[in-house]
């Protein structure tokens, strides 16, 4: 009897230490929450399309060779606003990149 009761205790003890204790799903959440604000956003400097190489153009998300040409071909640019009126990009693609995109003018 003195054996089984060990075995029995011996057994229910293993078995409490090989589940792990769950983590509250609203403190991971959180933890989640707290470093996605705590990571700043790198912000990248607006590309000149007067200026710009097409390397530098196809970096854009959205812009691929094609398109890197044809910008490159259009140039000059008096505003961004023109890659769009000058059929150069599909408003679509335009819009995308709008906010990723300057055309700045020659000093005089």
């Amino acid at each position: 009897m003195t054996v089984v009761s060990l075995l029995l205790a011996f057994g229910l003890s293993f078995a409490a230490d090989a589940t792990p204790p769950a983590k509250p799903a609203a403190a991971s959440a959180k933890a989640k929450t707290d470093s996605a604000k705590a990571a700043p956003v790198a912000k990248t400097a607006p590309v000149d399309i007067n200026s710009a190489g097409e390397a530098e153009l196809k970096a854009i998300p959205g812009i691929g060779d094609a398109y890197a040409a044809k910008i490159v071909a259009g140039r000059p640019y008096a505003n961004k606003t023109q890659l769009k009126s000058r059929n150069i990009l599909p408003a679509q693609v335009y819009e995308k990149v709008k906010d990723r995109i300057v055309a700045k003018q020659p000093k005089k």
